[in-house]
């Protein structure tokens, strides 16, 4: 609207013939305006199709085609964020959305697309492939399956070390699962899946406050005497990052009749908040802001615990796709993109949805 009303007002341009050259200013003019993270898209009356990312890509966004049924028009297109979506419609992946970049399909089929920041840089959250995105999807060239089996294959280096009398390997489903196969193939152990999941309860990560996710985990999880009868057992989780579920599946694996439980978790520890769209808004809910492995370790009630290391985790992403130089890890590291300041951190601590956040674990 702002930059129909400048055409207007400047002369500069017919807002009736150039609508396709006012969207692609607006968007670069959001881009001057806008912080963090987002991935965009919209249908525009008149003008199509419209995608556009963050300058640092932080979140994902994909195009898909399909051939048209009517052999007479153009190729018919999609955006999503994973391009997993495409596949069960019929549509072969194109190519991502760049960071900095705006895309317009019109009517017709026809692409435009223009790179309207001029600082862009790769840089995508590596919490997408940790726990968000789907093992079917390929992000940025890297395939999320093909990621996680390489975080399980350096976390096995490390739980050899450990010395641990392991008799079988358990996921925590869904998203350990990659992990905690290669970990299994690894180490010579049995893979067991000795926790069934209650596929009507939704992921107790994302759930509003500590009651519904505690309440949640009961329900969703059970855990088969069969498989941890005597047993001492691995449970491989994808992240820990509350401490809720992981505290009450340890003692629900206990009652199963496990002899001992060590935890591994394939991403490192989760000490500070994230700001780019992901449910961590506060270091107050994160078990690890403040505790050492050991003291974690106690407080979940296991025989030990182990954690993929940061450097392992960065460079398994690196070897699948060597034009990414960094990954957005601000919640492992504390280190956050230039648009994130001291200031905004402190905010966003005594803001009223991080003080909704009841104790971690209760």
């Amino acid at each position: 609207h702002r930059q129909h009303q400048k055409c207007v007002l400047n002369d500069c341009c017919d807002p009736e013939t150039n609508i396709q050259r006012l969207v692609i200013d607006a968007v670069k003019e959001c881009m001057l305006v806008l912080k963090g993270a987002y991935s965009v898209v919209a249908i525009i009356d008149g003008v199509g199709l419209l995608a556009f990312r963050d300058p640092y890509g932080v979140r994902p966004l994909s195009i898909g085609r399909r051939a048209p049924v009517d052999s007479d028009k153009g190729w018919e297109y999609a955006v999503a964020s994973e391009d997993c979506t495409f596949g069960p419609l019929e549509m072969t992946h194109l190519r991502d959305v760049a960071p900095g970049e705006c895309v317009i399909i019109d009517q017709e089929g026809n692409i435009t697309s223009e790179q309207v920041s001029e600082k862009s840089e790769l840089k995508p959250c590596v919490f997408e492939y940790i726990y968000l995105a789907r093992p079917d999807s390929v992000l940025n060239d890297i395939s999320v399956y093909e990621y996680q089996l390489a975080m399980g294959t350096r976390l096995a280096r490390k739980i050899q070390e450990t010395k641990w009398p392991i008799d079988v390997v358990v996921p925590v489903p869904d998203g350990s699962r990659p992990a905690c196969i290669q970990i299994s193939s690894e180490l010579g152990l049995p893979y067991r899946e000795g926790l069934v999941k209650n596929r009507y309860i939704g992921r107790t990560f994302i759930m509003p406050d500590q009651k519904t996710r505690s309440s949640s985990v009961r329900r969703k999880l059970n855990a088969m005497s069969a498989v941890f009868e005597g047993k001492n057992v691995l449970l491989v989780d994808d992240s820990i990052v509350r401490g809720t579920t992981m505290s009450q599946i340890v003692n629900m694996v206990r009652k199963a009749g496990a002899k001992r439980v060590y935890l591994a978790s394939a991403s490192p520890p989760v000490k500070h908040a994230n700001v780019y769209g992901v449910d961590m808004p506060s270091k107050r809910e994160l078990v690890m802001a403040n505790l050492t492995e050991e003291e974690l370790c106690e407080r979940l009630g296991a025989d030990g615990i182990i954690f993929q290391t940061v450097d392992d985790l960065l460079e398994a992403g690196r070897e699948l796709n060597p034009n990414i130089v960094d990954f957005e890890a601000s919640c492992f590291t504390g280190h956050y993109l230039p648009d994130v300041d001291a200031e905004y951190l402190e905010a966003q601590e005594v803001s009223d949805r991080a003080s909704r956040s009841e104790a971690v674990i209760s």
